[in-house]
């Protein structure tokens, strides 16, 4: 069905508040500088046991490695439409508060149609408030993967989204409340099929990032006006894995850029990253797993600035982890779990992806120490015998809690990260061989390798 204004009834925008000036971003001028980061997503794993379609939180202060909030559960979930979200976006909007959008879907059945976004309002992302969906069109398609912006030229705002009037397309709404919006007009419609669009604003250009779905990267357009159907591609495409989508523009607080994308091929759930010191360049710099690390399970989401009063306000609202995870530093994309009983390092993402999350409690053998205890075996602690590393039962001895009693020290091989003497064999260290764990004898001269096998970030 083509995309006309009669077939659209939702109701006109009303322009008062920007002809009133309500709309001049008076308090974002005059607000805290934004010295950290907040993140909305939803999470799935490969076979699904982690599967979550609220709204989760994570915050960061560097903007690569993020804390999830609540423990990692959503803080909200709609209670309309399909009762579910995908690809959640948060917006700062003109007076400092926030709000957020996303796709009215649960689950993955692409098939499905919905006219509708999810909405909600926030003061400072320690509550959500005035839930409400607003619809977007009437045609029988999706709205998928909303983005938003100012549209100064309009003092409106711009809410762009994936949908298909033949093929797949970009749409854009206009308004300046989030409750009522304009006819829906074509935004992007290249000669391809165009997914996941991000759009930002930077100085008097604006960028949208998307995903092309003939050759499946992901590539930046950019116009001088922000105008429906003015936007020229600039950058050659992107990708990293197998396969990539849902492109996510970061500014960082210290005037940079960085570019996430969603891998979903051959696993499930992974995210990739580039940056850059300036958008309107075609110079994206892939960055390794080792300077990054997304909340778990984390799905197409968004980033923000935000302020350390905001940042202090998320985690006393919703409270940090009590479980961390092992990263390797020479294998970043690998973390240390149980299987089997084995203790190794595997390729994230996996599933059951508890067998990753430790308790680390004060050590067994010596509370100056630490021990893993297993979040999905509770009782069951990382303990070495013979030398090599697995999950068993406290059987209460001595010579378990000293087995799986380690010291944190400084990364053998990275000082910023951290390595774990053994309690009982003092010359040796928590390390991975081919990709199982063991403590080995090693000290500041041991190989590079070595030193590095031994090597951790402790995240969340």
């Amino acid at each position: 069905m083509p995309l006309t204004r009669r077939a659209f009834t939702v109701g006109a925008l009303s322009a008062a508040a920007a002809a009133s000036g309500a709309l001049s971003l008076p308090r974002a001028a005059l607000a805290a500088p934004n010295t950290a980061y907040a993140m909305v997503y939803f999470t799935e794993t490969p076979n699904g046991l982690g599967a979550d379609y609220g709204l989760h939180l994570a915050v960061s202060r560097d903007g690569l490695n993020w804390t999830p909030l609540n423990q990692n559960n959503p803080v909200v979930t709609p209670t309309a439409g399909q009762l579910g979200l995908r690809d959640p976006f948060v917006l700062r909007k003109s007076d400092g508060t926030f709000v957020v959008l996303a796709t009215d879907l649960k689950g993955t059945n692409w098939g499905l149609t919905s006219q509708y976004l999810h909405v909600w309002d926030s003061a400072d992302l320690t509550a959500f408030t005035g839930y409400r969906r607003i619809r977007m069109h009437t045609l029988d398609t999706h709205t998928w993967a909303p983005t938003a912006f100012w549209d100064a030229a309009r003092g409106q705002y711009a809410v762009v989204y994936s949908a298909n009037n033949g093929r797949d397309v970009l749409f854009v709404n206009y308004t300046s409340d989030f409750r009522t919006v304009s006819a829906p007009q074509v935004y992007f419609s290249p000669n391809f099929g165009v997914l996941d669009g991000d759009v930002v604003v930077d100085g008097g250009t604006t960028y949208l990032y998307y995903k092309n779905l003939d050759d499946g990267y992901l590539y930046g357009a950019r116009s001088t006006t922000g105008a429906p159907n003015s936007f020229t591609t600039y950058t050659s495409g992107l990708r990293q894995g197998n396969a990539i989508e849902a492109p996510l523009l970061l500014r960082t607080n210290e005037g940079g850029w960085r570019l996430w994308g969603d891998s979903f091929s051959p696993v499930n759930n992974d995210y990739y990253a580039w940056s850059t010191t300036s958008i309107s360049g075609n110079s994206w710099t892939p960055l390794n797993q080792r300077d990054y690390t997304p909340p778990l399970n984390s799905k197409h989401g968004s980033m923000i600035g935000i302020s350390d009063a905001e940042y202090a306000g998320m985690v006393n609202r919703w409270g940090t982890p009590n479980w961390v995870r092992l990263k390797s530093s020479n294998l970043p994309d690998r973390y240390v779990r149980h299987a089997d009983r084995i203790a190794r390092v595997d390729t994230y993402p996996f599933d059951p992806y508890q067998d990753q999350m430790w308790r680390m409690v004060p050590g067994l053998a010596d509370s100056a120490g630490v021990s893993f205890e297993s979040v999905n075996y509770p009782g069951n602690y990382l303990r070495h015998y013979d030398y090599a590393v697995r999950l068993d039962p406290n059987d209460g001895s001595a010579t378990f809690r000293a087995d799986a009693t380690f010291h944190r020290t400084a990364g053998l091989a990275d000082s910023t990260w951290s390595s774990f003497r053994s309690h009982n064999f003092p010359t040796r260290y928590l390390r991975h061989y081919d990709y199982r764990l063991r403590i080995d004898p090693l000290d500041a001269g041991s190989p590079a390798i070595d030193r590095q096998d031994a090597t951790f970030r402790v995240t969340a």
